[in-house]
């Protein structure tokens, strides 16, 4: 039915995770602990695969694109943090967590752009594994800086494509007298809750963009690595296969992670719905993973401890003493 736009909403109340007092400044400063970790995590990354050449291969440009994916300070797991958990942080000094209706759709939509082009990120980093596994002849040519731009712009892209159908569906509805989020932050399930309109459009898109977008970048990352398994397994040293199989987990585990997560939000059955357990799987999504992105992708790799060490070394002296 045709209505007016006559919302009498101009601004929305965060629920926060927690209304118990006594747990209010434990969270504030475990949660600021993270967001420090994030930023100084990322950031470091960032300016060591910038600035040391030893990591100037394409396998570091998608790393250095992943961690830019997540940070606002020098672009995006600080920029995906910084979306979601100064709100959040605010929900455990103020009583009411007041955020307005544009700067809602404003978080709505950063939300969903970091988020999609986290997935698709992942999948540009899959391909990678793969022609580094199985063309490695072929990998600084098939791997050109050129075609890695190409690839970090088409995430980007899809990343627009899939952000901008949320948020402008969800402009287009109508929020009455009920204000209150029952959420940290602006979600797209939360906020449908919310409204008193007809909201099976906005579920469609999220079954219909959300359900494409998961299902296109997760095939593509298991095709990517049905390959790669048959490569490895052709290897004949036990030794050659284990080399082969560390150089993929830190990227499987950030999928499974990560995937896990959207999974759990997003495509479960309606009537298993629980507020509580989607925040916890929220706050892992949003602040939790991009903190733990330089861990997972980097300090594993024996390429990257060599240079932090010798980074820190230069800055600080050798770790052991010497005359």
């Amino acid at each position: 039915m045709a209505r007016e736009n006559d919302s009498t909403v101009t601004e929305f109340v965060l629920e926060g995770l927690t209304d118990r007092p006594e747990l209010q400044l434990p969270l504030f400063l475990f949660f600021l602990g993270i967001y420090g970790v994030t930023a100084m995590g990322n950031l470091g990354m960032i300016l060591l695969i910038t600035f040391n050449s030893k990591l100037q291969s394409p396998k570091y440009f998608f790393l250095g694109n992943m961690t830019f994916l997540d940070l606002n300070l020098s672009a995006i797991d600080l920029f995906y943090s910084s979306v979601i958990t100064p709100k959040l942080m605010e929900n455990f000094v103020w009583e009411q967590n007041v955020i307005s209706y544009p700067g809602c759709m404003t978080q709505l939509f950063f939300f969903c752009f970091f988020g999609t082009a986290e997935c698709y990120m992942l999948t540009a980093m899959a391909y990678d594994r793969y022609v580094a596994l199985c063309s490695p002849l072929l990998y600084n040519v098939t791997m050109s800086p050129k075609v890695c731009s190409v690839l970090v712009t088409g995430v980007y892209i899809m990343a627009s494509i899939g952000a901008v159908p949320f948020t402008i569906s969800m402009i287009m509805l109508f929020f009455c007298e009920d204000n209150v989020i029952h959420h940290y932050f602006c979600d797209i399930l939360p906020l449908l809750k919310l409204s008193c309109s007809i909201t099976y459009i906005n579920e469609l898109l999220v079954v219909l963009v959300g359900g494409f977008n998961a299902l296109a970048t997760i095939m593509a990352i298991i095709i990517s690595y049905a390959f790669i398994l048959c490569n490895i397994l052709q290897i004949p040293s036990a030794e050659g296969k284990s080399k082969a199989f560390s150089t993929c987990g830190s990227h499987l585990t950030a999928v499974g992670v990560s995937y896990g997560s959207i999974i759990f939000m997003y495509f479960k059955p309606s009537s298993s719905s629980n507020m509580a357990q989607e925040k916890v799987a929220s706050v892992f999504y949003t602040t939790v993973i991009p903190m733990l992105n330089p861990l997972i992708y980097s300090l594993k790799n024996m390429e990257v401890r060599n240079v932090l060490s010798k980074a820190i070394g230069m800055r600080y002296g050798p770790l052991q003493g010497s005359n």
